[in-house]
């Protein structure tokens, strides 16, 4: 790609990314929508105008990476420890049930590979915190039983969801699936996950101090990319895909993790916040670029849209991806009002979703039809839990615990 054409490129998927986005949010839809429809419109489903070039590829990449550090950075693991067993029942359930839906609607009833099957499984297990604590927040209910009971759940729903990203990404890049190389895949995982935040804690002190004596503007975005970079890179020496890597950051350097890094942080929460308030705007700038792309890489036209196999599976998906995460909720014990809520606040899935989709894509493991229709579920998905969950609780006029809002 020619460097002018680059710079056109980028300039229109940024403009196009947040007019979309502005556009989702005042008609009350998360803005990840705005921004993956960008991408249609752009794209060869639509206009036709751009198409995902390898050097926009390469900058959602950094994208994906960056989503993964601030789901890291935003997951609080002491919130888990806190809502205890009712938050794991949920969040084991509801990334169970869904995975299992999903796998066995693949296999059994539409004859796909036991691969594909557990990718589109897979794409069904994620909850998408930000859009949930979003909506808790609207409803102002994220301090209420029901509130922390969700946002406990979603935290264990990224680890376990990643976790699961990992083993698929070593079952698609290794040729098919082996349980030796999975176990090998967990082992490297679990050492990830226990090294990084001891690495982290050193870079951090790093960081801490030449910020104090730098005289330059913005050392700590610059160093703190280079860390989740760093830390992407080594994911990937290892073994496991390198968004593992950006979470991994992202979690080490979260003030609410509670290894002992995260003590060290909690002790100095001004610098957390600076790290978490200069990081934004570099985020905000990148994610969007991996939305967009999601939607250039599909192009609906190439789908046969008088074939059933679009719409029924598209359909049963969906319904499976509701049910999934519904019914988790209807493991622990609390009144059926606010098991409805739980169930419906874990329903949306959002970034995360987006993100098994793309590589089960660029693995080759998804055509054009299924990569469509589980891009199409995970849009249903992302798009209208919000809106129920605002209607239910606007009916009964009161949380679903039977306290009085506001």
């Amino acid at each position: 790609m020619e460097t002018h054409t680059f710079f056109l490129y980028l300039l229109i998927i940024l403009l196009t990314a947040r007019i979309f986005a502005e556009l989702a949010v005042r008609l009350q839809a998360p803005s990840v929508i705005g921004e993956l429809l960008a991408g249609v419109m752009l794209g060869p489903s639509l206009f036709g105008w751009l198409e995902p070039a390898q050097a926009i590829k390469l900058m959602a990449e950094i994208g994906i990476i960056l989503l993964l550090f601030e789901v890291g950075l935003e997951t609080d693991l002491k919130r888990l420890a806190r809502t205890g067993a009712k938050s794991v029942a949920v969040a084991i359930a509801g990334f169970v049930l869904p995975l299992v839906l999903g796998f066995s609607l693949s296999y059994w009833g539409f004859g796909l590979s036991v691969l594909v099957s557990l990718f589109v499984g897979g794409t069904l297990t994620a909850t998408s915190i930000g859009i949930t604590v979003r909506v808790l927040s609207d409803l102002k209910r994220q301090q209420a039983r029901e509130g922390q009971i969700v946002l406990g759940a979603a935290v264990l729903d990224d680890v376990l969801g990643v976790v699961l990203l990992a083993l698929l990404f070593e079952f698609s890049t290794g040729g098919g699936i082996n349980f030796i190389n999975a176990g090998k895949v967990l082992v490297f995982v679990a050492a990830f996950f226990l090294l990084a935040p001891l690495a982290a804690k050193l870079m951090s002190l790093v960081v801490k101090r030449a910020d104090a004596v730098s005289s330059i503007p913005g050392l700590i975005p610059t160093t703190i990319v280079s860390l989740v970079l760093f830390f992407a890179w080594l994911a990937y020496v290892i073994g496991v895909p390198e968004l593992l890597g950006g979470f991994a950051a992202g979690l080490a350097l979260s003030r609410r993790f509670f290894l002992p890094f995260g003590a060290a942080v909690h002790s100095d929460p001004d610098f957390a916040s600076r790290i978490e308030k200069q990081m934004q705007p570099i985020i905000q700038l990148f994610t969007p670029i991996f939305f967009v792309y999601v939607g250039l890489s599909l192009n609906l036209r190439e789908i046969d849209w008088g074939s059933a196999f679009i719409w029924v599976f598209s359909l049963l998906l969906f319904v499976a991806a509701l049910l999934g995460k519904l019914l988790g909720a209807f493991f622990i014990r609390e009144s059926w009002p606010t098991r409805w809520m739980v169930g419906m606040a874990m329903m949306p899935r959002g970034e995360v979703g987006l993100i098994f989709a793309e590589l089960g894509r660029v693995s080759g493991i998804f055509d054009n039809e299924i990569y469509a229709g589980v891009v199409m579920v995970i849009a249903l998905t992302t798009l209208l839990p919000p809106f129920v969950m605002k209607w239910y609780f606007g009916r009964y006029g009161k949380s679903p615990s039977g306290e009085r809002s506001g």
